[in-house]
Parts: C-alpha cells; sequence; structure tokens
C-alpha cells in the first residue's frame, strides 16, 4: 500500500495507517483458523480422519506417531513463509512426528492448480519431494501471475530427469486433476478455509504466530 505524500496526515494518523498496514501483512502470513477450529470445538475434524490412504506422507514415524497434516497451495505466499518452518519440524520430530501433506488451491491463484498437478505428475515418478520443494523455492518468479505457468513447471519435470511422456499424460489425466480436487473437496469438508491449514492427530491446529506449531506439536507428544 502506497501513502500519496500529497496528502500528508498529521502524525497520529500517519500511526494508525501505519499500524493498519502491518496488521494486514500478519493477517496475510499468519491466516488463523475460524473460531469454529478452536481446541474444544467438536468441528467437522472430529467425525472423520484427515490422514487418508492417498494422503502425500513426507516422513512416516509409524502407525501410533502423532500426526501433521497441511492442507497448502504451491501458490500461497504463506505456505512459502512456513514451507522452511515446517522442514525444521520435521528434522526436528523425526522419528515422532508422521508429516503429510494434501493439495488445497485456492480458486482466486491462476497456478495452484496447475501447480499440483506437476507435483501429482512428479510423484507417479517418485519425484514427489524434489516437485515440491522446487515449488516453493521458485514461488517468487511464477505466484501471483495472470498466466499460466504449465511450461515452467514443465520445465522443473526435465530438470528432475522425469520420463516427459509420462509426465505429460499425467499432467492430462482426468485422474490426476481428480485427486487434486479430491484433497480440496475434503478439505471444505473439514472446514478448511485458507492456507496453509494444519490438523495434528485430526485437530486443526489454531496460528497466531509462527511458533505455534512447533508449540502444538510439543504439547500433543506430552499427551
Amino acid at each position: 500500500m502506497r501513502i500519496n505524500r500529497a496528502f500528508a496526515t498529521p502524525l497520529a494518523l500517519s500511526g494508525v495507517i501505519i499500524a493498519i498496514v502491518i496488521g494486514v501483512i500478519i493477517a496475510g502470513i499468519l491466516q488463523s483458523p475460524t473460531p469454529a477450529a478452536a481446541p474444544g470445538n467438536s468441528g467437522a475434524a472430529a467425525s472423520q480422519s484427515v490422514l487418508r490412504p492417498d494422503t502425500h506422507i513426507l516422513d512416516d514415524a509409524g502407525d501410533d506417531a502423532v500426526t501433521l497434516v497441511e492442507f497448502l497451495d504451491f501458490e500461497c505466499e504463506a505456505c512459502g513463509a512456513f514451507y522452511p518452518i515446517v522442514e525444521d519440524l520435521r528434522e526436528e520430530f523425526a522419528g515422532e512426528v508422521t508429516f503429510a501433506f494434501r493439495y488445497f488451491p485456492l480458486p482466486g491463484h491462476v497456478n495452484s492448480t496447475n501447480a499440483a498437478l506437476a507435483v501429482e505428475a512428479a510423484a507417479q515418478q517418485g519425484k514427489l519431494e524434489e516437485m515440491f520443494a522446487l515449488m516453493y523455492e521458485t514461488q517468487a518468479q511464477w505466484g501471483e501471475s495472470q498466466d499460466s505457468k504449465a511450461a515452467l513447471f514443465r520445465g522443473h519435470a526435465e530438470q528432475l530427469g522425469l520420463d516427459m511422456a509420462a509426465y505429460d499424460a499425467a499432467v492430462a489425466a482426468p485422474e490426476t486433476l481428480e485427486r487434486v480436487q479430491s484433497d480440496f473437496e475434503a478439505g471444505i469438508a473439514l472446514g478448511v478455509q485458507s492456507t496453509p491449514t494444519f490438523f495434528l492427530d485430526d485437530r486443526m491446529v489454531p496460528l497466531a504466530t509462527f511458533d505455534d506449531l512447533r508449540l502444538a506439536i510439543e504439547a500433543e507428544l506430552e499427551r
């Protein structure tokens, strides 16, 4: 947000404007779940499992481990901000927590579904994590674009040495899109309204700061 200096306001009003801008930025990065997701409320997550047989697992800590499932959008800046945090948590809680993710491409993002299709196609060739990482590492190059970046993502696939005929077929296959949409629809049923949204053992995690995710995991491990 730019303030026209030709219309300077008194110092007190300027302070209010700055506070509002900072508040908007923080809200965009830390999109807290709705009140219905707070601990103690039953919510949609109480009646169904967030971790399904087809959910993509990044780290498997075993059947009895704590599970953290992230609903994400590869074009979402907040998801990009959480990416290195989740990577640190994966290292910190290796062997204790199962980390998984599900697709939740937001309708307002032109390339979020294209990115999900590319990741899903790479997953079919055993390159899930590699494509997953590339999406966030290059997000600044393509995020918020109003043009399709499918060709850029195809370049990622070539970079990873994928079978390009199989990649192209997977991206174009209706079943691949259905797989992505299935995650999105499940997220809606669970009460997901923004990204990233995290579920810890089937309970939505309210986030007010970046460290809240670590604190929630620690608390769950102590239960």
